[in-house]
């Protein structure tokens, strides 16, 4: 998830674990905390498929953030105790109404466990709200038993989620000098965000369900499929299967009522998978995305190079990740190094039509007026009828 709402999360979870004792600055604090493990970004892991790759690894790891929070659990309570220890050597100054600084901040009446349970909350929350966006998180690391974990619920950046988020945390700054008021604001906040997340789960099955008749159209009823929110709101749902060197793609929302899905089915270019997989960028990137990998050969003057697209993220048309893996060297690819980053066209975001989408399904919104001619292998009806 973006940045806001991993901050939010924090700072909702903060108030509601150390909101009765630190009012405000249990807000700050949460936030910061929460915060914590998107510090991998700052780490270049040498080119742009291993960044790619590499990033919500072992910062996201439940095994490292769980023992993290009982180092900073054991550095919080050192620091009350050395806090109380230095105002226990001072005098007693004028009528004995100075705070120390630890009775100031509320340290004074935290335990180990509530420490504890703030650390960790806030910190295992942020990989767990990852792993349900297409993304995924390496949850199990260093266990690399599997690709990231990925249940897709919500879009990287979805505005209700986070709304419910902020609208509780305004309330709790707002009513912050009552320290109870500030705990249940976040607290309802927490509980809000999370009831759209199950909301957001029935709908992904409901739509996994229609999928199924839309897909048995094109014989792809079994195939490996991919049901993922569009980007900014749970109503409209974007599915891709994929067998072999095809993969379908289909739009269904909430609200299209008996509408049938338009199916519509595109290339990926599995002719030059095999020349992908011999090398060690191609492995990676096969492993983070699964079958759902298009390839090509970019041709700019003599020069060939070999492209991957990760065709999960983004939408047809605009794919973020795009990665050169290999040039042509005496008929043989050869590995680039460092591997190269290519980005897409902004102008191609099918942005104001995916709006309309969401709200109806008429008319027909079709990916293949998004995606170049050379990767259509058929419309659907609807496309076709326009």
């Amino acid at each position: 998830m973006d940045s806001l709402t991993q901050a939010a999360l924090g700072a909702a979870l903060g108030g509601a674990v150390l909101g009765r004792h630190l009012g405000r600055k249990s807000l700050l604090a949460g936030a910061v905390v929460g915060s914590l493990p998107d510090l991998d970004v700052l780490i270049d892991y040498g080119d742009a498929v291993a960044n790619v790759t590499y990033h919500r690894g072992f910062s996201h790891s439940l095994f490292v953030l769980t023992g993290l929070s009982l180092v900073l659990t054991g550095l919080a309570q050192r620091l009350a105790e050395r806090l109380a220890e230095r105002r226990a050597r001072r005098p007693a100054q004028g009528l004995g109404l100075s705070l120390s600084p630890a009775q100031g901040l509320g340290l004074q009446h935290l335990g180990l466990l509530r420490w504890w349970l703030f650390f960790w909350l806030c910190l295992v929350t942020h990989p767990l709200l990852d792993s349900l966006t297409t993304y995924g998180t390496q949850l199990w690391w260093p266990l690399e038993v599997t690709a990231p974990s990925a249940t897709p619920l919500v879009f990287i950046i979805d505005p209700a989620y986070t709304l419910a988020l902020l609208v509780a945390l305004v309330i709790a700054l707002w009513r912050g000098h009552r320290p109870a008021t500030l705990q249940r604001a976040a607290s309802w906040g927490l509980v809000i965000s999370t009831l759209y997340l199950l909301l957001a789960l029935g709908a992904r099955g409901w739509v996994d369900a229609r999928a199924d008749e839309a897909l048995d159209r094109v014989d792809m009823a079994e195939a490996p499929r991919l049901i993922q929110p569009a980007p900014f709101s749970i109503l409209l749902w974007r599915v891709t299967a994929v067998d072999g060197d095809r993969h379908a793609e289909t739009l269904i929302g909430l609200l299209d009522g008996d509408t049938r899905p338009v199916v519509e089915l595109f290339r990926r270019g599995t002719e030059l998978e095999a020349a992908a997989l011999e090398l060690d960028s191609g492995r990676r990137l096969a492993w983070f995305a699964g079958p759902f990998v298009r390839y090509e050969v970019e041709r700019k003057g003599d020069a060939e190079r070999l492209l991957a697209t990760d065709l999960r993220l983004g939408f047809p048309g605009f794919h973020p990740f795009r990665f050169a893996l290999a040039q042509r060297q005496d008929g043989n690819w050869r590995a680039l190094e460092p591997t190269l980053q290519l980005p897409m066209s902004a102008s191609q975001r099918p942005m104001g039509q995916l709006f309309e989408r969401m709200l109806s399904p008429q008319p027909a919104l079709c990916v293949a007026d998004f995606v170049d001619s050379r990767w259509q292998l058929g419309a659907g009806d609807d496309c076709d009828a326009r």
